[in-house]
């Protein structure tokens, strides 16, 4: 079955996030996920809250910064989610945006180099490793977690990732890999080309779940709001990107992205959407059931 969910946009303020994880729990929302946007919200601090309000939602973070961490801090919080919310935390990392990289003195000289490092070291960490390494940017002397999550757990490490060299680079080292608004039903095929690419290089088995963001738009002057978001977004030009319209427009939007080799498909309400609690409601109550 395809994964649904929807996105707490962190442009909404941090005391909204209470009662909109509790709501999503509540009408049976499979998936909440969270965003690390600088300078908006902590994605691990988030995510802590969120599952800790609900009984059954999953929570992915999608997607923490690479340059922002240190390694060995990412796994320690990651291990801590993962025993205190046994399947239910799903973590990617990434780039980030180099500009807000920049603004804080973290712009790396090789993003995909220290990604690779963070993604190997990190898997590892997880993994129960004891790990020593001395990458370009990742640097690890005997370090081990005392608490790492319990032996035989499902703590997949996604990738957000765009670019040829990334997503091969998920495909080799990642669990996963997120994709963002930008990727049309064609663009998820070629994404899942360039991963497997990197996934036959690096002799990975088993499977690489593929996550993609979804722009929905539903409700009055849906179609405006839709096309207003893309174009500030640059993305007007690019065909086949988001939907606007009912339950059954979005949901066959779903299904093509889905047919095209995504697992899960996250709505992703416009910046301006009137109504985010109506939105839960509508991607859980009436998308869902439509949605093999």
């Amino acid at each position: 079955m395809t994964g649904l969910g929807a996105v707490f946009r962190p442009q909404l303020p941090p005391e909204r996030l209470r009662a909109i994880a509790r709501l999503a729990d509540d009408v049976g929302l499979e998936e909440l996920w969270l965003w690390e946007d600088c300078f908006l919200e902590g994605g691990i601090s988030s995510a802590a809250a969120a599952l800790a309000w609900t009984e059954r939602l999953r929570v992915g973070v999608g997607l923490l910064p690479v340059p922002l961490r240190n390694v060995a801090v990412t796994a320690m919080e990651a291990a801590t989610l993962h025993r205190f919310f046994p399947g239910r935390a799903i973590l990617g990392v990434g780039h980030g945006v180099q500009d807000w990289m920049g603004q804080v003195g973290a712009r790396a000289g090789s993003p995909l180099t220290l990604l690779r490092e963070h993604l190997e070291a990190l898997r590892a960490l997880l993994g129960g490793e004891r790990v020593t390494t001395r990458g370009r940017y990742v640097r690890l002397t005997d370090v081990a977690l005392d608490w790492p999550p319990p032996a035989g757990s499902d703590v997949p490490v996604l990738a957000g990732a765009t670019g040829p060299r990334t997503l091969r680079l998920s495909g080799e080292a990642a669990d996963g890999t997120i994709l963002t608004i930008a990727t049309s039903p064609e663009g998820v095929r070629r994404a899942r080309g360039l991963i497997d690419e990197g996934r036959r290089a690096a002799g990975r088995e088993g499977t690489h779940r593929v996550v993609v963001y979804l722009l929905t738009a539903t409700g009055p002057d849906a179609e405006r709001r839709l096309r207003a978001e893309l174009a500030a977004e640059g993305l007007s030009a690019v065909p086949d990107l988001g939907v606007a319209g009912d339950a059954p427009a979005v949901a066959k939007a779903v299904e093509a992205l889905a047919d095209a080799g995504a697992d899960t498909v996250v709505l992703q309400p416009t910046a301006d959407e009137p109504d985010p609690e109506g939105f839960l409601r509508f991607t859980a109550q009436q998308v869902r059931p439509l949605v093999s």
